[in-house]
């Protein structure tokens, strides 16, 4: 009888134990499904990765209600310099943090590679150049060639349009399309965002710039200007992700030290399936599809 008893209460205790182990899984399986994330965060930074970042925190808030992403622009290298500061959760940014912070600074840093972005070389509509040369694309932006007529265009004289100097975007366009040449000083407009950017050019006769990817995708972002080839490649994700069309960037979420709670599950919902639809409908190309690195 002692023996049954005993058989009955180890058995007992083994359910219990095990139920509670299930149950823990269950719980933290389903986190960030069920509205269980809680808490605010800030992402700041690169306004090329801000359209994803938006629609994507949106989604999140969607499943879960008691937690808010709040994401602001401001460029790259406000990204960078806030989140080192501790100013912000997040420093989104188009370039490495090695590129823009101290060694000393950028170490404290961790890397989450999110998407990938190009960059478009855009000309004011009534431009009639479909192709740029890259030689010639580096003299107009250091100011060696002032009119279109110098390169089979017509007689219309070049505005510059140009990022500040914190904006990632600019430093991509500068290292990869101008072979890290410096651009002409006081002969080009500045612009602080994308739409801005595009209203420019669209306004300015004879006008060139560059815009994300993430931009140029949406049609309605393409009145009165349109993207040229370089070196009659077209910016597109086959010649992106083949190598053959070099001004791309990464799209980079830092977080100072490794990201723990409601940052880590932010990020981690970056890398998702859901993610990646989002990615590629807004014009970005995510990290696993790129056939070369950098």
């Amino acid at each position: 009888m002692k023996k049954n008893s005993l058989r009955l209460l180890i058995m007992a205790l083994s359910i219990t134990v095990t139920a509670g182990l299930l149950s823990g899984c269950g719980s933290s399986s389903n986190q960030g499904n069920t509205g269980t994330i809680s808490g605010s965060i800030t992402a700041s930074g690169s306004t090329a990765l801000q359209p994803l970042a938006e629609q994507a925190a949106k989604k999140f808030n969607e499943a879960n209600p008691n937690a808010t992403i709040n994401v602001q622009g401001g460029g790259s290298g406000t990204g960078l310099t806030q989140v080192i500061q501790g100013a912000v959760d997040i420093g989104n940014s188009d370039l490495f943090a090695e590129d823009k912070l101290k060694p000393e600074e950028a170490k404290q840093l961790v890397d989450h590679k999110v998407a990938v972005v190009g960059i478009a070389i855009v000309v004011n509509s009534k431009v009639k150049v479909d192709n740029i040369k890259k030689d010639d694309l580096i003299k107009i932006f250091t100011g060696q060639v002032t009119n279109w007529k110098e390169i089979g265009g017509d007689d219309i004289a070049i505005t510059l349009i140009n990022r500040p100097k914190s904006s990632g975007t600019r430093a991509t366009f500068k290292k990869y399309a101008l072979d890290g040449k410096d651009e002409v000083e006081g002969k080009a407009l500045t612009e602080d965002s994308s739409g801005a950017v595009k209203k420019t050019i669209e306004t300015s006769n004879g006008s060139i710039g560059y815009l994300a990817s993430s931009f140029v995708n949406d049609p309605a972002n393409l009145t009165g200007v349109k993207v040229i080839k370089l070196d009659s490649i077209e910016m597109n994700k086959d010649n992106i992700t083949s190598g053959k069309y070099l001004i791309w960037a990464y799209e980079h979420m830092y977080t100072k030290g490794e990201a723990k709670d409601l940052t880590k599950a932010f990020i981690d919902y970056m890398g998702s399936s859901d993610t990646k639809t989002l990615i590629e409908k807004l014009g970005y190309i995510p990290t696993a599809d790129m056939k070369v690195n950098r």
